[in-house]
């Protein structure tokens, strides 16, 4: 697992692993609703995933020289309590493994990650996307009813 560059061509065989894996995906794992590529050229895709507390959700992976970045958008910036909102999850993030909550564009809440595209196989995958779902499925209405808690009165 290092952090070397990897070439185009060790790139386009994972790649197609990855491709593989989320074809095994749509057929068998039903909590997955669509998944998309990127535009032509990009190492890219868009995993849109049904959830129960978060009706649904889209995983990003995106494979660069180096590493697998995967990230979801979780929900916009706080209306509300803003100390007690970004405690919370700045709280959860102990508890997470590979991925942790961050700030993103127009203060938005992301979930994101990375991993050497060195240890990307199957398994770690699987891992992956479990974890983003279970995270995002943790955390969502309790971060909502902080964050937007005038809205649940």
């Amino acid at each position: 697992m290092s952090d070397r560059a990897f070439s185009t061509a060790e790139l386009d065989e994972l790649e197609a692993t990855i491709d593989a894996w989320l074809a095994g995906e749509m057929a068998t794992n039903p909590t997955v609703a669509v998944v998309d590529r990127g535009e032509p050229g990009e190492r890219r895709w868009y995993v849109r995933l049904r959830g129960e507390q978060k009706d649904t959700f889209t995983v990003w992976f995106t494979l660069r020289q180096r590493t697998l970045h995967y990230e979801t958008y979780v929900m916009p910036a706080p209306e509300e309590d803003h100390q007690r909102f970004y405690e919370h999850l700045l709280r959860r993030n102990l508890k997470l493994f590979g991925a942790a909550f961050a700030i993103g564009a127009e203060d938005a809440v992301f979930l994101v990650g990375q991993l050497p595209v060195g240890a990307v196989d199957a398994g770690e995958l699987d891992r992956i996307l479990g974890s983003m779902y279970a995270y995002v499925e943790q955390c969502f209405r309790p971060a909502l009813r902080i964050g937007f808690a005038s809205r649940f009165a």
